[in-house]
C-alpha cells in the first residue's frame, strides 16, 4: 500500500494525473454566486468569499481581514457571515474581528466549544443567502473532531463544497494534531478512523461535479501529499487521491499515520486562540515595542533575526537565530520559538520589521515579541562562507549535518557521510554534532540551513560552522 501512496503522490505532483483527469469530470458552474478564493503563500492557506447579490460570507478567513473587505467593498457588498470549519492549529483567523467591526454572525460547530459569539454550525443546518442558494453544514471530522464541511447549493443542487482541513487536493488531512490542543482532544487513530468514514460516508456521496475547495494547498503541514492545484472536483478526487482509493478502515488508517510531517510548537497555541478568538490584527501589531537601542537586550530571551543570510554572515547580535524574511518564515518562526517564550524581532529596515510583525501576526506571534528593531551595525558576530573549492577538494575534513526532515533524507541522501539532524530537532539534538572538525549546514534549497547553522554556531562556539546555502542545489542535481 506505501508504494501505491508513493507513486499516486508522484503522479500529482508532476501533474501527470490531473493532465489525464482533469477532462473526465466537469464542474458545476455556479450561476447566482461568485466564489472568490483568497491564498496566502507563507502558509499555503486558501480562504473564501461567497457573495450572493450583495451579501458575502467567508469561510475560513486569514488574520488580516483588510482583503476581505476590499473584496465586499468592490462589490458594493455587506460580509453577513463568517463560517470557521474548525479551530485552526496553523494560522489565525480574524473571524471575532470582523464579527465586531461588521456585525456578521460567525458559525462554528457546537463541539468547538468556542468562547466568542457564535452561531453552532452542525450537519443539516442551513444559512440561506436567498435566491434559491444556501450554504448546508456536513459533519466531517477526522482531521479534527469537530471538523465540517460546508456544500454550496444553487436551486436544490450542489455545486461547491468548502472542506476546510477534511478533503485536500490529492491528500486528506492528518489525523494527529488533536492529541493535546483544544476542547476535544482524540487520539490519532481514532480520528483516522473518522476520516475514513467522513471521506466515505459524506464527501464521496456528493455528486462528481461538485467543485472541492480546501483550507490548504501544497507546502501546508495540515497534509502530507497535497497536489499543488487550488480546486478539483469529488469525482476527480475519487479517481486521483490516494486516501479516496478502495480500502477497508485498517489499510485506511494505516496509510494515513504513515509518513506525517514534524507538528510546528505553535500548532497548539493556535488551535486554543482561535477558540478564543485573536485580538484586532493591527491594533495588536502596533502594541509590539519597538526598540531604537539594541544594546541591552534581555540575556536569555531568543532573538530571531529576519535578515538575509548574507547580511546576518556579516553581522549580527549574539546568539541570533537567523529565519530568513521569506515564504516560510512564519512555520519556522512557530516551530523554533515557544509560544512559552518570548523572543526579539530583528530586520535591517522599517519597512522589512513591519513585514515581519505582519507574518508574525498571522499566527499570533506578535503577541510574544518581547521588542522589534533595526540592526545595521558592521562591527556584530560573524559567521564563515561556504567555500565549494575547498570543501570539494575534501569533503571529508568536514562534519556535514543535513537538517532535512528523515523523509527527505530517504528520498535522497545528498552526502554519504552527512549526519541527520531535523531542523525542528537541532536545538534539543545539537550536542549530538561532533566537534573535531569544521561543521557545513545543508538543507534542500539553502533556506533553512541559514536557521540551522546559526543554532549550531551559538551552541558551538568553539568550532566552526558553515552554511552551505544555496550551494546544496549544485550537489543535489548531481
Amino acid at each position: 500500500m506505501k508504494y501505491v501512496f508513493v507513486l499516486l503522490s508522484f503522479l500529482l505532483t508532476t501533474g501527470f494525473v490531473k493532465a489525464q483527469f482533469t477532462p473526465l469530470v466537469q464542474a458545476a458552474q455556479p450561476q447566482k454566486s461568485k466564489i472568490h478564493q483568497f491564498e496566502d503563500d507563507g502558509l499555503a492557506h486558501f480562504s473564501y468569499a461567497i457573495l450572493v447579490g450583495k451579501q458575502v460570507v467567508l469561510v475560513d478567513p486569514g488574520r488580516n481581514p483588510q482583503p476581505y473587505y476590499d473584496f465586499a467593498e468592490k462589490h458594493g457588498a455587506s460580509i453577513i457571515g463568517v463560517v470557521e470549519t474548525h479551530p485552526h492549529a496553523d494560522f489565525v483567523s480574524s473571524h471575532l474581528q470582523i464579527h465586531h467591526e461588521k456585525g456578521a454572525t460567525v458559525y462554528i460547530s457546537k463541539l468547538a466549544e468556542a468562547n466568542y459569539p457564535h452561531q453552532t454550525f452542525d450537519e443539516g443546518d442551513i444559512i440561506d443567502l436567498g435566491n434559491g442558494v444556501i450554504m448546508r453544514a456536513m459533519f466531517t471530522p477526522g482531521h479534527s473532531p469537530d471538523g465540517i464541511s460546508v456544500v454550496l447549493s444553487e436551486d436544490g443542487k450542489d455545486v461547491a463544497v468548502f472542506t476546510g482541513d477534511t478533503l485536500f487536493i490529492g491528500d486528506v488531512g492528518r489525523p494527529d494534531l488533536r492529541e493535546s490542543a483544544g476542547a476535544i482532544m482524540m487520539q490519532r487513530k481514532e480520528l483516522a478512523r473518522m476520516m475514513y468514514y467522513s471521506t466515505r460516508e459524506k464527501l464521496m456521496k456528493l455528486a462528481e461535479d461538485v467543485v472541492v475547495y480546501p483550507a490548504h494547498g501544497a507546502g501546508s503541514l495540515c497534509g502530507k501529499a497535497i497536489s499543488d492545484a487550488k480546486s478539483s472536483t469529488i469525482g476527480q478526487e475519487k479517481l486521483t487521491n490516494y486516501a479516496l482509493q478502495e480500502m477497508n478502515e485498517e489499510a485506511f488508517v494505516e496509510l494515513l499515520l504513515q509518513d506525517q510531517p514534524f507538528i510546528p510548537q505553535y500548532f497548539p497555541y493556535n488551535v486554543d486562540l482561535n477558540k478564543t478568538g485573536a485580538p484586532t490584527y493591527l491594533d495588536s501589531k502596533e502594541l509590539v515595542p519597538v526598540l531604537a537601542d539594541l544594546a541591552d537586550l534581555e540575556e536569555g530571551i531568543t532573538i530571531i533575526d529576519g535578515r538575509s543570510q548574507d547580511i546576518f554572515k556579516n553581522s549580527h547580535l549574539p546568539n541570533a537565530i537567523n529565519i530568513m524574511k521569506g515564504a516560510k518564515f512564519e512555520t519556522w518562526l512557530g516551530s523554533l520559538v515557544s509560544p512559552q517564550e518570548r523572543y526579539y524581532l530583528i530586520a535591517e529596515s522599517e519597512a522589512s520589521l513591519d513585514e515581519l510583525i505582519s507574518k508574525a501576526a498571522k499566527i499570533g506571534y506578535e503577541l510574544l515579541i518581547a521588542g522589534a528593531g533595526i540592526y545595521i551595525e558592521k562591527d556584530g558576530m560573524t559567521m564563515s562562507f561556504f567555500d565549494q573549492e575547498t570543501f570539494d577538494s575534501n569533503p571529508d575534513l568536514f562534519t556535514i549535518i543535513d537538517i532535512r526532515n528523515e523523509g527527505e533524507v530517504a528520498q535522497q541522501k545528498v552526502f554519504a557521510n552527512s549526519i541527520n539532524i531535523p531542523l525542528p530537532e537541532l536545538m534539543q539534538r545539537v550536542s549530538e554534532i561532533p566537534t573535531d572538525k569544521p561543521v557545513v549546514v545543508h538543507c534542500g534549497t539553502g533556506y533553512r540551513s541559514a536557521a540551522g547553522s546559526s543554532i549550531i554556531q551559538h551552541a558551538l562556539k568553539d568550532t566552526k560552522v558553515i552554511d552551505m546555502g544555496a550551494y546544496i542545489k549544485e550537489y543535489n542535481q548531481k
